[in-house]
């Protein structure tokens, strides 16, 4: 009797075994769900990298613009600076002139007196 069930429990577990080993097919089917997993990986990659050029691109060119947009703004004002100062000649300008008219009529109402 003890023979008998050693024998059937081992052929229990010899079977239990060799039902619980892998099969070719199953192999198959996980380097190919490796490979699919590598090759969304290798994507991922190639679409980061992508992405960090674009972004470094964008960078660059927001750099870019800022120093335009500086250059811009210094030009104006200096040509502010400039558009002030004529102003000022201007009126200093206008005042001489209205001096000398104001001596030019003086001088002619003296004339007129006389």
């Amino acid at each position: 009797m003890k023979k008998g069930l050693l024998v059937i429990s081992m052929m229990l577990v010899l079977a239990i075994t060799l039902g619980g080993c892998a099969t070719q097919g199953d192999l198959e089917k996980v380097q190919a769900q490796e490979m699919q997993n590598r090759a969304k990986a290798d994507q991922a990659a190639q679409d980061a990298q992508a992405a960090k050029t674009a972004a470094d691109t964008a960078t660059l060119k927001a750099d870019a613009a800022a120093t335009r947009a500086d250059n811009a703004v210094k030009m104006a004002e200096e040509r502010a600076k400039l558009a002030d100062e004529k102003a000022k000649l201007a009126e200093e300008k206008a005042k001489l002139a209205d001096e000398k008219a104001q001596k030019a009529d003086a001088t002619f109402q003296k004339s007129m007196r006389k």
